[in-house]
């Protein structure tokens, strides 16, 4: 026992020493290449000296960095999460001039340009070489690993006998069925085509006709997601915008989930959630949409930032990257507009920051709680990998630029594989997505004019000359203004209160109509009254495939080109609506039932052929209605699971991957108290995550 605690401690120490001796390298190498910065006096020294003053530089550097930075971190609890990491390289320079400050006769001088240079490069090094180390030591880079995630023990919690295992779900936002297959063939994901080859097997599901993250996470992690039409809709009882990425819609949608069901969630036992719209009743949350608008000391959902960049390597590392991942969608835009590809759409302004928080920041710190959370021993952990699906938004979702994205997706989830062989019990890895994308011209573009454009031709008001963007829905534009600090997005939507004419709202290639003066659902009779051109102009459009309404005589029908016209009630999947898929029939009848469905639902054409759709939005890669891969989603589970649905039957719905997954949570959990059967926990808003959670290593 003494002899192992020695060894170990002797181990540790010789880490120090050649960490800090290659700091003390580093530090030498970009003296000599950096004229601002210097270790020697004006007058000369010696090799011996300038080596012995480069030490004393890279020593002090590293303790303030070990010390000073996870308190300066925390203090910036409520800086904005971008903000916070470009401070990264202030901060860490301002460690760097300390350090030579503080070392004798004032032989360490830096300009403050040259400060934040040498202090990124060090503690990238140290980090690497630190990391390298303790990689050939099973016991040490578990300590690592524990000591990076937070805990205060660096002995992992003993499992007890025949401990159950805990499980991780990896959402791959947006990441088709059909997609996932083909990057697996293509040998773009290399890891996920090792567990299917063995370990997993693979079950594709269809979405709701609200094919989007909102209906679908909601469903997944509460069980629910009745009366969510779309991702943007209009509610007339209350007078009011609902959008699924804003946080004060996200929390009324789990409030209204919760009541629904009765229950808290998916995650009320033991559960963290991390990067999702909803807290599916973790107590454990980081980055969820739903409780980011709450401000102050009790809420922690932006601790996942703070609790990756105190680590200074870290806060460097994700900093750089975000940077060159800028540069890249730049490059990747303009290579785009210099061959005249088609179809693509706008990527200016503020789009490739957004790309950039979603591909680089979101992705690291996600990647960073769950594999504190595998080596904390929680029960179940849900994420959300958005990056794959904002690229694909803009550049498409077959594109080079989207594949990229895969191939990075890959390394994260083999980096989570490889710190479960640290964990203090064993886990299983269930990867799942909550839709695919369809690809295809928008709307706009095909016609030269928007949906809105067309409703108000329709009734007859005027067409404003300059076509009136949609804003885009995708997820990470509304976790990166919750990041950043920024009010909802509203500038660019029609507010109910200053709307002319009907209200026109876009979620992918689904469109939803509603007249705001009128307190009902107007019926089909009702509009022709109204706007007598209004719905023949909409059925007859090429670029629109169907549309929805209710009728005073028949019900609801459904309306389409050439006169079409069939009751919701007779509707089957062999009949007009064929082309979009098994399943649509009952799609349909089931959003007609929401209270808050649109007076006339829209969804575009559908080219069987081609699988391409026109979203109502500047996208060429979109979600949210029906046609073609965007209904197609997949779950990869592992064999030791019970098959999701039995041979021959189809999983339709989010509501039915939500049951699936509450099984599979019942199997890993033995002989206790079923899911179902356990205390609901519905108060989201007062559960806290774990603070501390950070990267061990690189993943892409």
């Amino acid at each position: 026992m003494v002899t192992a605690r020695w060894r170990t401690a002797g181990g540790a120490l010789l880490r120090i020493v050649v960490v800090w001796a290659v700091s003390t390298v580093t530090m030498l190498a970009l003296a000599g290449l950096l004229p601002d910065f210097q270790l020697q006096s004006d007058d000369g020294d010696s090799i011996t000296r300038t080596a012995v003053t480069a030490a004393w530089g890279a020593g002090a550097f590293g303790l303030l960095s070990a010390l000073v930075w996870p308190l300066v971190v925390r203090a910036l609890l409520l800086v904005p999460a971008l903000v916070l990491g470009l401070l990264a390289f202030f901060l860490n320079g301002s460690l760097l001039l300390v350090a030579l400050w503080l070392i004798p006769d004032g032989r360490g001088e830096a300009d403050p340009e040259n400060a934040v240079v040498v202090a990124a490069v060090m503690s990238a090094v140290a980090s690497a070489t630190s990391t390298a180390l303790a990689v050939r030591d099973d016991n040490a880079y578990r300590r690592r690993l524990y000591r990076l995630a937070g805990r205060r023990h660096s002995r992992p919690p003993a499992p007890g006998p025949g401990s159950p295992p805990g499980t991780v779900f990896l959402q791959l936002d947006g990441v088709g069925h059909q997609v996932l297959r083909d990057a697996v063939a293509d040998g773009i994901m290399p890891t996920v085509a090792a567990w299917l080859g063995s370990t997993h097997r693979l079950t594709p599901w269809r979405t709701d006709w609200s094919s989007q993250t909102g209906a679908s996470q909601l469903a997944i992690l509460h069980g629910t997601n009745h009366d969510v039409p779309a991702f943007r809709w209009y509610e007339k009882d209350a007078g009011r915008l609902m959008v699924s990425n804003r946080p004060a819609s996200a929390v009324e949608l789990q409030r209204r989930a919760i009541a629904r069901t009765g229950d808290g969630g998916l995650l009320t036992l033991d559960g963290a959630s991390r990067g999702n719209l909803f807290s599916g009743g973790a107590d454990q949350l980081a980055l969820v949409l739903s409780v980011s608008a709450r401000r102050g000391r009790r809420n922690r959902s932006r601790a996942g930032y703070v609790a990756y960049f105190r680590d200074p390597a870290n806060a460097v590392r994700t900093a750089i990257s975000f940077v060159a991942e800028v540069g890249r969608e730049i490059g990747q835009s303009t290579r785009s507009r210099l061959r005249q590809e088609t179809p693509r759409v706008g990527r200016g302004g503020l789009y490739p920051f957004i790309r950039a928080f979603a591909t680089v920041v979101e992705r690291d710190v996600v990647v960073a709680a769950v594999m504190g959370d595998m080596l904390a021993g929680r029960t179940a952990v849900y994420a959300d990998l958005v990056a794959y699906d904002e690229v694909a938004h803009h550049s498409g979702p077959r594109s080079r630029d989207a594949a990229k994205v895969l191939e990075r997706l890959d390394r994260s989830i083999a980096l989570i594989a490889k710190v479960a062989d640290h964990a203090p019990r064993p886990y299983r890895i269930v990867l799942l997505s909550d839709h695919g994308q369809s690809p295809g011209e928008t709307f706009e573009s095909a016609y030269g004019l928007t949906l809105r454009d067309l409703v108000r031709a329709g009734c007859g008001l005027p067409v404003p000359r300059r076509a009136h963007h949609t804003p885009s829905g995708a997820e990470a534009r509304g976790a990166l203004r919750s990041a950043v600090h920024l009010p909802v997005e509203e500038g660019r939507e029609e507010r109910p209160g200053r709307a002319s004419g009907p209200i026109v709202l876009a979620s992918g290639n689904l469109g939803l109509i509603s007249f705001p003066d009128v307190p009902h659902r107007m019926s089909r009779e009702e509009i022709e009254r109204r706007h007598p051109a209004l719905l023949r102009t909409l059925a007859n459009h090429p670029g629109i495939g169907f549309l929805l309404v209710r009728s005073e005589e028949h019900g609801s029908v459904v309306l389409g080109p050439d006169g079409l016209e069939v009751p919701v009630d007779d509707l089957t999947d062999d009949g007009p609506l064929a082309p979009y898929g098994p399943g649509t029939a009952d799609a349909v009848r089931r959003t007609d039932s929401f209270p808050h469905v649109a007076d006339i639902m829209v969804n575009s054409m559908y080219d069987p052929e081609t699988g391409t759709v026109h979203a109502f939005e500047e996208q060429i890669g979109s979600h949210g209605g029906l046609g073609g891969e965007q209904s197609e989603a997949f779950l990869l589970s592992p064999r030791t699971l019970s098959a999701p649905v039995a041979d021959g039957s189809r999983l339709i719905g989010a509501e039915a991957v939500h049951r699936v997954l509450r099984r599979w949570l019942r199997e890993t959990e033995g002989p206790q108290v079923p899911l179902e059967e356990s205390p609901s926990r519905p108060r989201p808003e007062e559960a806290f995550p774990v603070a501390d959670r950070v990267s061990p290593d690189k993943h892409g």
